[in-house]
């Protein structure tokens, strides 16, 4: 049973709601939420019969999948989960550092952010084994994107999607320019928000300012800034620490704008890269801080069984959420609806 609970993949859908004083700023916070709901997981069995649906194309509303080992005892004759039990068996799993009886926000976030590598490794190998036609353990352009031509990469088209646009970011995750991607720079081809190559960190911004850059100059002005980007900041930065911490507009501009020359390139988009383009590790900390708030009855910092049995719809309540909670015009997604 051990074993099963330690192999662990991340995929399940988890609702959040905010409250927020502005209408676009509620469409962000909801974006945000959307966000969590489908990067985030906190059981590791939740994740292992979400993955089992997922590989055998079956509804992923089926809470219970036979094929999934040590599952069955988990579940009642209805075939509703029993979370009281999952808790009360996960608990000393998480309380480890030090095994005190408590569950520190740092104990839940390396639980959390564990089996999110978790599961940006696997998506990476599931990619490799579909993908890697000769079997020789990396995967070259053609076999991972076999829908363009040589001409169509001869023509290099740069617009979103098109040929030269993937042979760049190809480009971009081949750090050894060998032509083919191995395991690592496959991770990073395909999770680039959660990849720390610079040079796919400015390919992401590059691309996000094509989208937001209004008078096409190359960089933003406030307006462009105010407009397409201080309220997604805004939205994660409310949730870090409070609304009245975070910088204005005004105020975060100007940080950003190391020249002062009243614009934003690329570069000194950099250090808010994480919001614009946030990563399934970005996700990991701040449902750890949903959890540690909602569930943290005494405010001590700690959370104790009792008070996660409390709570523990929050940490499951996704199982009977509707699956379809993205936002059809959230570009933030279309780096993954284009794999």
């Amino acid at each position: 049973m051990a074993k099963a609970m330690v192999y662990t993949f991340l995929a399940i859908a988890f609702i959040i709601f905010f409250l927020s004083p502005s209408k676009r700023h509620d469409h962000h916070r909801m974006c945000l939420n959307r966000r969590l709901a489908h990067k985030v997981s906190f059981d590791p069995l939740v994740s292992r019969i979400e993955r089992s649906t997922d590989d055998k194309g079956l509804s992923k509303n089926i809470t219970y999948v036979p094929e999934v080992d040590d599952a069955q005892e988990y579940f009642q004759d209805d075939g509703v989960l029993n979370t009281t039990l999952r808790l009360i068996i996960l608990f000393p799993l998480l309380d480890n550092a030090p095994k005190d009886g408590y569950i520190s926000a740092k104990e839940l976030e390396a639980w959390i952010s564990q089996h999110t590598i978790d599961r940006l490794s696997y998506g990476t190998y599931k990619a490799m084994f579909w993908h890697d036609k000769d079997g020789d353990g990396a995967i070259s352009f053609s076999e991972y994107l076999p829908q363009f031509s040589p001409k169509d990469i001869e023509k290099n088209s740069m617009a979103h999607g098109d040929a030269g646009w993937w042979m760049e970011q190809f480009k971009n995750a081949d750090v050894d320019s060998s032509g083919n991607l191995d395991f690592n720079e496959c991770k990073d081809f395909l999770h680039p928000e959660d990849s720390d190559n610079e040079e796919i960190q400015r390919w992401l911004l590059r691309d996000k300012m094509k989208r937001i850059d209004d008078d096409h100059d190359g960089k933003l002005n406030f307006s462009e800034f105010l407009l397409h980007v201080y309220n997604i900041y805004k939205s994660y930065a409310d949730f870090e620490n409070s609304p009245a911490l975070t910088p204005t507009a005004e105020q975060m501009f100007a940080q950003l704008d190391t020249d002062k020359d009243k614009k934003l390139s690329v570069e000194e988009l950099r250090p808010i890269l994480r919001y614009l383009h946030p990563g399934e590790l970005f996700y990991a900390k701040y449902f750890t801080r949903y959890l540690m708030r909602e569930a943290d009855d005494n405010k001590d910092g700690y959370l104790t069984l009792q008070e996660m049995l409390n709570h523990e719809s929050i940490f499951y309540n996704s199982l009977y959420e509707d699956d379809d909670v993205y936002d059809d015009d959230d570009d933030d997604n279309d780096f993954h609806d284009d794999l």
